[in-house]
């Protein structure tokens, strides 16, 4: 909890603890919501509340990044508490959340039902009038401290950062990739780029990298995860892995076990990187922590892959 800039940090509690942040900005005695986490969530953002001295009538937004299901899941069960607050997201997200099926639909062909419902919850729908679309350079006020939604494809062509003007910081969701705190080192934080099916493309995510930097931020709030410093850093790393991670598909593109040697190629990447970066972990330790990441990864190469063949 980042209390002195009105920054409150909310550990979602998905998959594990220190894995997936959510955000509430709060000023002049007001709040907004950035990401929803999934419907077990809720219990974190009302504590969280309490913990910052508000009440759910005091919150006049919920901001999605995406609408990922880590990120989103939780929204209309989330916004049913919040009787004030609008729900502001991506053009290309807001019908997923006025009748989420097709998220559903989707998550339960890739999880099956009964990990659907574990992982997320049942979806519930937002009220088509309290949800804004969230246009390039969108502005919203918070007790008088300005957020404003900045478009930024490449993980998702749905994807939005959020520029806190107050304190020079973005909410970054996925577009400036996964900081995992047990990787830290006298180096400082450890990075790697996140593309995992099925819109990811690599030049757009250089691009909304770099975009993010024009704006001389002077830190990242990541929903994998927390506030990371250092941000020229970061990107360079970015920009050098997505050329590494897309050769590493292209290389082995054809092959019939195309998809393990992906899998195999990521985690030495992932564990030479963290090798050198100096990480307390070993390699073990490097591929357990990442197996999901390396996972998906791997499936968003491949299906970056075959739709750049057609």
């Amino acid at each position: 909890m980042n209390n002195e800039l009105g920054i409150h940090t909310i550990d979602t509690g998905f998959c594990r603890d220190i894995f997936d942040a959510a955000y509430l900005v709060t000023h002049g005695g007001r709040g907004a919501f950035i990401d929803s986490g999934t419907n077990h969530s809720l219990p974190r953002f009302i504590d969280a509340l309490d913990r910052a001295g508000l009440t759910v009538g005091d919150i006049d937004w919920l901001i999605l990044t995406h609408v990922h299901l880590d990120h989103a899941g939780g929204a209309g069960k989330l916004l049913a508490q919040l009787p004030n607050a609008k729900l502001l997201v991506h053009p290309r997200g807001a019908r997923h959340m006025i009748d989420p099926s097709v998220l559903v639909a989707g998550a339960t062909a890739v999880y099956g039902a009964d990990e659907m419902e574990s992982s997320y919850g049942t979806l519930v729908p937002v009220p088509e009038e309290r949800v804004v679309e969230a246009t390039d350079k969108f502005e919203v006020d918070v007790g008088g401290r300005k957020l404003v939604a900045v478009e930024t494809p490449g993980h998702a062509k749905h994807h939005i950062a959020i520029w806190d003007e107050m304190t020079r910081s973005f909410f970054t969701g996925d577009v400036f990739g996964l900081s995992y705190r047990e990787f830290d080192s006298a180096k400082g934080p450890f990075i790697l780029p996140t593309t995992s099916p099925v819109q990811f493309e690599p030049d757009e995510l250089h691009a909304s990298i770099d975009r993010l930097l024009s704006y001389q931020p002077q830190a990242m709030y990541l929903t994998h995860y927390d506030r990371v410093e250092d941000v020229e850093r970061l990107a360079e790393d970015l920009h050098e892995q997505i050329d590494q991670m897309t050769q590493i598909a292209l290389d082995r593109n054809g092959r019939p076990d195309r998809h393990a040697a992906i899998v195999h190629a990521l985690g030495e990447l992932y564990t030479a990187r963290s090798r050198k970066h100096g990480a307390p972990l070993d390699a073990t330790q490097v591929r357990k922590l990442l197996a999901n990441d390396i996972e998906l990864n791997a499936q968003g190469l491949e299906v970056w892959l075959d739709r750049s063949a057609k």
